[in-house]
């Protein structure tokens, strides 16, 4: 026959039962880490999903400004309303062009002539914070840039643009450590400016230097159109 435990035999017995569920009450490093993972990923899916959504949204908002210009040129007395040509978008009575293609500085000064335009030259800073922000929907990597009508071809150091006026000390907007004329991959250095993303994440400094001869898309610019009277 057994021997009926003693109180102390007892109390030892009920001691050793509290033990694991005092330590059950700490959880182990692995169940965080596992719990911080999970809710990680899930944040990261959340931030995703709200990406697509965006970029979905700005291209819709820009194919119904495009739908919206052509309708407005048929409406009735629309005729003799200035307008930009499908492709182009306006901003302050002048058409912009936003290439997809990539060609030389010379060339995209070529290719913008033919349609009677030219490249861009930044005039305001409005004109500067519209093409900054057209660029931010369009750029898809940070190599992703634009031509403008900038240029020190014909003197080192004298930044002029395609319309022949010199480059204001107001309305420059080099990146950070801009212009550097690097010399990495041509010997003559970099004479032409192409626009991209902010270097250093400073708003409207988005202007670098680089070699004319490298391929990169371009902006065009032209006045409103006005159709021709019959």
């Amino acid at each position: 026959m057994r021997r009926p435990a003693s109180c102390e035999e007892g109390e030892a017995a009920g001691s050793h039962h509290e033990n694991p569920t005092r330590t059950s009450k700490v959880p182990p490093v692995k169940v965080v880490l596992l719990v911080l993972g999970s809710l990680l990923a899930a944040a990261l899916v959340v931030i995703c999903r709200l990406s697509t959504h965006i970029v979905q949204i700005k291209a819709n908002l820009q194919s119904l400004t495009e739908e919206n210009n052509a309708l407005r040129r048929k409406l009735p007395g629309a005729e003799d309303e200035a307008f930009c040509e499908d492709g182009w978008v306006r901003f302050d009575g002048t058409c912009y062009y936003f290439s997809t293609n990539r060609l030389s500085w010379e060339e995209s000064r070529k290719s913008c002539r033919e349609p009677g335009a030219e490249l861009v030259t930044v005039d305001t800073r409005e004109e500067q914070y519209f093409l900054r922000s057209v660029l931010n929907r369009k750029m898809k990597t940070f190599d992703d840039m634009f031509w403008i009508g900038l240029t020190d071809s014909l003197e080192e150091g004298r930044w002029i643009w395609v319309d022949g006026s010199d480059l204001s000390e107001s309305l420059q907007f080099w990146s950070q450590k801009e212009p550097d004329n690097w010399t990495g991959e041509n010997p003559a250095g970099e004479d032409c400016v192409r626009m991209g993303m902010e270097g250093g994440g400073v708003p409207m400094k988005n202007w670098y230097d680089n070699d004319c001869t490298s391929a990169q898309k371009r902006i065009c610019e032209k006045k409103l159109q006005r159709p021709k009277k019959k």
